[in-house]
This record gives structure tokens, C-alpha cells and sequence, in this order.
């Protein structure tokens, strides 16, 4: 089997069906492989519509000329305790450790393999003009002293590495409520000055973000909930701004930091991004996950994904209402010609902006009939992210002993992902920025020029195979900049080369409009979530996807958002394959 799956793009005037999937990213394609594989309904009755040319949403795996192996422009891990991926692609049970004897849940190569962290001794943390290795905090608190950055922080908060001091400031606010402390204190510790540990399950994270209040005296927020508190304001709250400032640099993120829900943010910053989380990738490519729900669903009889159709509309008043309640419009794009669709339920796998390129005047959006909908919707924030993949002739990295890993710094680059090398030929890939948030305007405005960075030809890959990927080249200027941040990162250790290619992503653009999302302060997301996945009782159309789930950023967020639908809203059980305790969110 391969990528190569068997699209659509043309189109059907007056198509019937009872189920219409609108957008092929994991949700949709999730809600379609479930719905036909439980024999709901056959691939004729259940059609999927993408106005993109490829499958598979904001995950994009690519192979740069001259390199055997895939790169990530989208998404590109999953950790072990996220269920649904890993029994997807792992097979099941989980409790078994050797995988051969795992049944398999899809017919498709996927290939579980670990996704190096590399070692913290060898990588560089990079800010204030100050070049650490990322290990400096714990080495020095190894020897009982405390590590001098250029940050003024509190007393209470030097010697405290990113990771640490964000445990400590959540720790310090659980701690300090007497609500927390009799119903959860037993399963947090502070085991030593710089160990915190939290053993919360997700339904007891769901319970403190509903009910944790913020304790501190002479505070603008005290006795708050933290779920009305913005994550900014309560970290600066904690630790001043400066400290803030180095939560936000040295925690390699601007977007962890943003003024979301700090209620959300707390079981995020401590499950995700703690330091035993176990990330894993696919050796075939992340999205593979999608392109092996998708040739799933293409197994059906009738099973189609119509490409490069763009959904202009939809209405519940028509000519077909006896025996379909929706027709839906889609622009055929290849043909610049409008076509009807009729379905009796709607599954919208759509993030923020998507929903917002939709037709606003219909009566699911118009704001004047439908004023809930349109204030739910808004609950999310967009979060941009671009990605700059740079191909190399050998792993020049490795001159100064890293293999694998990231390096963060302050610059607007703000990450660096060591990438993979051919083992034929040397050539290397770096994933050489990861910029977000604040860092857009940065980005965009060298994205914008017209001058293309010039591939160059090398041995094991020709200019023809090179000058293919002219549209997705970064420009001169933003590679330019790049490499000198690469350089100044690095400093004079090693003598970093020229790339030959690069591959430019910038996922703001329509119809993602953001990289990820995040939950905004003040919302009852308890009660937004499940609106989110019927928004009118009386109609069958549902939004599934990241955006709206408790795991935003991860393919996990889609799959359980989608699998909560699918049960309430189209009375599927449980599948087989995931145990009963998992816990799907609200």
C-alpha cells in the first residue's frame, strides 16, 4: 500500500447521500472510517469533500530530493498515553509490550517508531545572548548551586529550569487552594525542592479546571477561578513578568504562554510537556495516519473523497426535503462550477477558520438567528505556526556531538528540530524554524517577497527533481535570516553550511488559518464542548476536530472529539479496540 490513494476531484450534480464529511483531516476522516466500518452506513451513503488537493488536514509528511526518509510540516508525534493513536497505529492490547502479537485495528503500514528527544547535555538553550545546554539547570543543582541567568527573577524562582518553574507555579496554585488540597492534595508532591509530581487522571483534571480557585491575597485575581484567569496573567501574577518572559523564551513555545485559559493550560503544560511524557512518530510519515483511515473508508463499496471541492453553502430549505433535510453547495474548483449535494446529517471536521469560509448568512451561521453558535465558535484562538524544513549534504550537527533533538532559543526562529540523514548519501534534515505566536509578523514579512531561495543541484538529487519544488521554497531573504540565527545559535562551535533546498509551510493561510488552537479564558468549555458537537439540538450537523477538544495541538483531540460525537449523535459503541476507563473529555 502506499500515499498514493485514489481522490476525486471531479464532481456530481444532485448527489445523494446520508452522510456528507466535510474535510479530509483526521476528524472527518475518523467519523468516516468508523461509520462504514461499523456498517452504520455503506460508502455510497456516506461522502467526504475536501476542497484541498491532498488528504490528511494540517498534517503534512514530505521527502526532499536526495533524503529516503519523511520530513513534518504539520504535526509530527504522539505521546504513548494518548489512546486512540496509539492503538490506531500500534494495534491493541496496549497492555501488551511486544507489538507482533498486538491485533492490528487498520490494514496499513504503520510503523511505530520512538521520536528522539535527544541528549539535554548536547543541546543548546540560546537566550539573552547567553548559550547554555539545556542540561545547565540540572547539573548546577547537581552540585547545589544555582545557575545565573540574564533574567532578574524572583528569589524564590532562580535556579529553576522552564520545565520546573512552571510546575512550581502550578503546584504553588493547586497547593494553595483548601478546595484542591482535601479533594486532591494527596496526588501532587513536592519530593524536593525542584521535583513536583502529579499523578491527576484526566477526569480529576476536568473536575479542578471546572472548580480550582486562585488563593493569593492582594492578587487582581484572588479568589477567582482559574478557568476565568488568562495563563499570561496568572503566570505573571506568580512570577513576574520576567519570569513570564522566561517561561515564554526558555519554554520554547511562545504559544504555551499566550493568555489562554489557564485552567486549560495547567494538565497541558504538566502532561504534554513534562519530562517522562514518551513521544513516538510513523517511519512512513505522520500523516500516514490519515492516509490509512482514508483507504479504509476507500475499501467501502461507494466509498469516494471528493478533492478540490470547496463547500460554499448549505441549507435546509430546498427541493429535496422529502427525503433529504440539507443541500449542500460545493464549488468543483478545477471546473469553477457550482454543484448540489443532499444529505440528512452534516459532519463539519473543520477548524476556526474553515467554519469561518463557509457561507455566514445561512441560517447555521447567520449571527442574528444563531447568536449562541456564533460566541461558541469564537471560544477558540488561532494560533499561527510556520515551518521552514532545510535540506543539507551532511548532518553538520553532528560535528558537535547532537544526534537528535531540539534546540530553543529567544531568537524568532525559536526552535530547531534535528532532523534525520540518509545513510546512503549523508544529506540531513533540519527542521530549521518553528516560529509562533509573536513571531508571525516576523515571519510573514520576509514570507511575502517574491525571490525564491535557488535550490542547488547535488549528486544525489538533480536540479530537475529540485526545481519541482520552486512553490514550495522558503525566500532567499527568509532563508537568509534563518541561517544566520542558525549561526548565531550555535555560535562558532561549528561551521554550519548552506542548505541545497528548503520546503516552506505557513499554516495561517486559508483554509487552516492557524497551526493549532487554545481555549480562551472566561468560557465553560465543560458546557462548549458538547454544544460544539451538535450546535442545534434540531439539526444533524456536527463540528468535530483540535480545535474544539481538551487536546488541542494534537491528532488526539480530533480522534476523541469525533469518537464522543459518533456515540452520542449516531449511536456507535465503544470500539473494541479501546478500553472501556479511557476517558474521551467532556
Amino acid at each position: 500500500m502506499s500515499k498514493d490513494i485514489t481522490l476525486n476531484n471531479g464532481l456530481s450534480p444532485d448527489l445523494k447521500v446520508e452522510v456528507a464529511v466535510v474535510g479530509a483531516g483526521t476528524s472527518g476522516l475518523y467519523t468516516a472510517y468508523r461509520l462504514t466500518e461499523e456498517g452504520k452506513y455503506t460508502g455510497s451513503q456516506l461522502q467526504v469533500f475536501d476542497m484541498n488537493t491532498k488528504i490528511a488536514g494540517r498534517l503534512e509528511s514530505v521527502m526532499m530530493p536526495g533524503m529516503n526518509f519523511w520530513g513534518e510540516l504539520g504535526g509530527m508525534r504522539y505521546l504513548t498515553s494518548q489512546e486512540i493513536i496509539t492503538t490506531l497505529i500500534e494495534g491493541y492490547p496496549l497492555t501488551e509490550p511486544d507489538l507482533n502479537k498486538r491485533t492490528k485495528v487498520l490494514n496499513y503500514p504503520l510503523t511505530p517508531i520512538d521520536f528522539p528527544m535527544g541528549d539535554t547535555s548536547k543541546l543548546f538553550m540560546y537566550l539573552r545572548k547567553q548559550r547554555l545546554m539545556q542540561n545547565a539547570w540540572e547539573e548546577a543543582q547537581d552540585e547545589g548551586n544555582v545557575l545565573e541567568t540574564r533574567y532578574y527573577l524572583n528569589d524564590d524562582d532562580k535556579g529553576y529550569s522552564a520545565d520546573q518553574l512552571f510546575n512550581k507555579l502550578m503546584y504553588d496554585v493547586m497547593m494553595a487552594d483548601p478546595w484542591f488540597v482535601q479533594n486532591y492534595g494527596s496526588k501532587v508532591a513536592n519530593p524536593s525542592k525542584y521535583d513536583y509530581e502529579f499523578r491527576l487522571t484526566s477526569e480529576d483534571w476536568d473536575n479542578v479546571k471546572l472548580n480550582l480557585k486562585y488563593h493569593f491575597s492582594g492578587s487582581p485575581y484572588n479568589l477567582r477561578k482559574v478557568n476565568d484567569i488568562g495563563f499570561w496573567n496568572l503566570i505573571k501574577d506568580q512570577v513576574s513578568q520576567e519570569g513570564y518572559d522566561f517561561l515564554a523564551n526558555a519554554g520554547g513555545y511562545y504559544s504555551n504562554t499566550i493568555n489562554w485559559n489557564a485552567a486549560e493550560a495547567f494538565p497541558y503544560m504538566i502532561g504534554d510537556f513534562s519530562a517522562d511524557a514518551k513521544y513516538k512518530t510513523i517511519q512512513e510519515g505522520f500523516d500516514s495516519i490519515a492516509y490509512a483511515l482514508a483507504s479504509t473508508y476507500l475499501q467501502q463499496s461507494g466509498a469516494c473523497i471528493w478533492s478540490e471541492n470547496k463547500l460554499v453553502t448549505f441549507t435546509n430549505q430546498h427541493p429535496q426535503q422529502a427525503t433529504h433535510k440539507y443541500e449542500l453547495t460545493f464549488l468543483n474548483i478545477p471546473q469553477n462550477q457550482e454543484w448540489k449535494v443532499y444529505a440528512n446529517a452534516i459532519v463539519l471536521g473543520m477548524p476556526r477558520r474553515s467554519l469561518e469560509l463557509i457561507d455566514q448568512e445561512n441560517f447555521f451561521f447567520n449571527v442574528n438567528e444563531n447568536a449562541e453558535f456564533t460566541h461558541n465558535r469564537k471560544a477558540v484562538i488561532k494560533e499561527p505556526a510556520y515551518k521552514i524544513l532545510m535540506g543539507f549534504e551532511r548532518p553538520w550537527w553532528k560535528d558537535i556531538g547532537i544526534d537528535s533533538g531540539h534546540s530553543i532559543t529567544d531568537l524568532p526562529m525559536r526552535q530547531c528540530y534535528y532532523f534525520g540523514t540518509d545513510p546512503d548519501n549523508n544529506n540531513s534534515m533540519l527542521l530549521g524554524s518553528y516560529g509562533d505566536m509573536s513571531t508571525a509578523s516576523f515571519w510573514k514579512a520576509l514570507s511575502d517577497d517574491k525571490l525564491l531561495f535557488a535550490v542547488k543541484g547535488i549528486k544525489s538529487a538533480s536540479f530537475t527533481e529540485l526545481a519541482e519544488l520552486n512553490d514550495v521554497q522558503a525566500t532567499r531573504m527568509m532563508v537568509d535570516e534563518v541561517m544566520n540565527q542558525l549561526r548565531e545559535l550555535h555560535g562558532d562551535v561549528v561551521d554550519i553550511p548552506d542548505p541545497y533546498v528548503t520546503w516552506f509551510k505557513d499554516w495561517t493561510d486559508d483554509p487552516f488559518g492557524a497551526g493549532y488552537h487554545a481555549w480562551k479564558a472566561g468560557y465553560a468549555i465543560n458546557e462548549v464542548m458538547p454544544y460544539m458537537r451538535q450546535p442545534l439540538p434540531s439539526d444533524n450537523i456536527h463540528i468535530v476536530g483540535e480545535a474544539y477538544s481538551d487536546k488541542q495541538g494534537w491528532v488526539e483531540g480530533a480522534f476523541c472529539v469525533a469518537e464522543k460525537m459518533l456515540q452520542e449523535h449516531f449511536g456507535l459503541n465503544r470500539p473494541s479496540w479501546l478500553s472501556t476507563d479511557y476517558y474521551l473529555g467532556w
